[in-house]
């Protein structure tokens, strides 16, 4: 039978299958917080799934304090069995405007996410920076690792596009695709309670983006960001920060 700890490590080879530099990202956001806050920083992931991310920040920062945020009943459940501690989970849809009132009071340092707010549209990606900005202290960061494409058209767009096909064909690490990964979680009777609950809730959202990085950027502007800037970028795969 399939442990906690093996579904999350074909977790993370299906999605190094489309995301060949995910480990060289999650050390850049993990840099990036350091940089601002030291050792001991407070994060707040947002959609944090099985907490992939969480664990690696808490490994490279034993004294941090993580708090996941996700709504998914089996990524919530693997990320409670295979997470160390120094991680707190919140069951939040983040398109709820009510979602920021159940984290742990604030200031925090940074916002982190990863490959998850591509499926917010706009209005509920502005709340969702609105509520991070009131979360952060005074210079705190909001990273967000993710594919962003421009807006923009022309033949250096679809080129980046291309390179992002390129490096997954020659570097995808997982023959499992996404909806391999989902199809056997189903079939574990020891996740049958959160698969059931999934379903329960008609959980769904979309593989791909459909906010330009534009968007993000004049999003966490309004927010009140001070600064926007990427500070990492491979074809599409860009980190975007932002300091308050």
């Amino acid at each position: 039978m399939a442990t906690p700890a093996s579904w999350l490590q074909r977790w993370d080879a299906q999605q190094e299958t489309y995301l060949p530099d995910r480990e060289e990202r999650f050390e850049v956001l993990v840099d990036l917080v350091e940089a601002v806050a030291g050792p001991c920083p407070r994060v707040v992931d947002l959609a944090c799934g099985p907490a992939s991310f969480a664990a690696r920040i808490l490994t490279r920062l034993p004294e941090a304090e993580v708090v996941g945020v996700d709504a998914d009943p089996v990524l919530l459940a693997l990320a409670r069995s295979t997470t160390p501690s120094g991680l707190t989970l919140v069951d939040a849809d983040l398109r709820e405007p009510g979602w920021v009132r159940k984290i742990p009071a604030g200031p925090y340092d940074a916002v982190v996410s990863t490959t998850a707010l591509h499926w917010l549209n706009e209005p509920d990606l502005r709340q969702v920076y609105a509520a991070c900005a009131a979360l952060l202290r005074s210079g705190g960061l909001l990273a967000n690792g993710d594919h962003l494409r421009t807006s923009a058209s022309g033949r250096l767009v679809e080129l980046a596009l291309e390179l992002d096909r390129r490096r997954a064909a020659r570097h995808g690490a997982g023959d499992e695709d996404w909806a391999a990964w989902w199809t056997a979680v189903r079939h574990d009777p020891e996740l049958g309670d959160a698969v059931a609950e999934r379903d329960r809730r008609a959980f769904h959202h979309p593989e791909h983006s459909e906010t330009s990085r534009e968007v993000h950027e004049r999003a966490l502007r309004i927010a009140g960001f001070s600064e926007v800037d990427v500070l990492w970028c491979k074809g599409t795969d860009t980190v975007l920060a932002a300091l308050r």
